[in-house]
């Protein structure tokens, strides 16, 4: 029935139905028992109203902002999953416990048993694990998608898959190589041991991928304490084109690996192999995130995203190299 055959007294009824309901909070039967009707006529005067578009329903949250965040960065990546928490203001290190939490739901929501659950090193990594919280076991087997990086035993990858493992309840295969190579013949070398090739071939053929995005500009960035470099290379580094780094390789603003020696001695599983991952979660917090984010983004890298309002923010603005 229209609105237009309703009588003056039916579309009245329905008014004061839908006020009731909505906007005192009144439960069906007690309007049905201060109306003198029936439950059902209630429910069915309820969705008269509603569809004759006489119900409009706002949610107002602060949160709506990230939800709005999330939308718009799933909409132009087409990302799978994407979650943005909120940024605690002058803490860095609670913004990246939060997102941290939020990494650690999503990995078990996404986590089956007999999966495989292919992961990077670092600090982001670290927060992550700190978080995960598990109200049962899990019967999946944990392995790194890069090389160690030595005497950073806390976000180092095979300290990472160790600690993921014993949250769960589950196993960890480690890698014993390194994430830089000497030369690119060492790095050829080390490739070709079949222990190492087995951790890059189940890293490969994971169900669920968890890694951090790194920075190679601003204040103190990680990718250079496992590679140190003087101010100057950094500089060149940039100019050069590169705007983060991930799974230790060197990536530009369009997601492409950079043509740098660097990525020539990486003992780490290819970004593109990661495409082939069903969920592969991208993790990164900070305004000098921006860039690398985005840069993992545009190469296609991941289908999932977790970061902060912030950083969502700085993300979704356009850049001139972007354009």
């Amino acid at each position: 029935m229209s609105a237009a055959m309703l009588t003056p007294e039916q579309t009245l009824l329905i008014a004061k139905v839908l006020k009731l309901h909505y906007e005192e909070g009144h439960p069906q039967s007690e309007i049905a028992k201060d109306l003198r009707l029936s439950t059902a006529k209630v429910n069915r005067l309820i969705k008269q109203g509603r569809d004759l578009g006489m119900v409009q329903i706002t949610i107002k949250t602060p949160l709506m902002r990230l939800f709005d965040l999330e939308a718009r960065l799933t909409e132009r990546w087409k990302l799978h999953n994407c979650i943005v928490l909120p940024a605690v203001t002058g803490s860095p290190e609670t913004t990246l416990n939060e997102v941290g939490r939020g990494a650690a739901s999503l990995l078990l929501d996404n986590l089956r048993d007999g999966d495989q659950i292919a992961i990077s090193g670092g600090k982001t990594l670290s927060a992550i694990i700190a978080n995960v919280a598990p109200n049962r076991t899990y019967d999946v087997n944990v392995v790194p998608a890069t090389g160690g990086v030595q005497g950073h035993h806390y976000t180092d990858v095979n300290h990472i898959a160790t600690e993921l493992a014993n949250r769960l309840s589950a196993r960890a295969t480690l890698i014993h190589a390194p994430l830089h190579a000497e030369s690119p013949k060492e790095r050829d070398m080390v490739m070709s041991v079949k222990s190492v090739q087995s951790v890059m071939d189940q890293a490969g053929q994971a169900a669920v991928a968890l890694v951090g995005v790194g920075a190679v500009a601003g204040e103190n960035p990680t990718y250079y304490e496992a590679h140190p470099v003087s101010a100057s290379e950094r500089k060149a580094l940039y100019d050069g084109g590169v705007r983060g780094e991930f799974l230790g390789h060197l990536i530009e603003a369009d997601g492409a690996l950079s043509a740098h020696p660097f990525n020539s001695r990486l003992v780490a599983l290819s970004p593109a192999r990661l495409k082939n991952v069903p969920v592969a979660i991208g993790v990164a917090s900070g305004r000098e995130k921006v860039e690398p984010i985005r840069a993992v983004l545009n190469g296609g890298y991941i289908n999932a995203l977790v970061t902060d309002e912030n950083t969502a923010t700085a993300i979704l603005e356009k850049e001139p190299e972007d354009a």
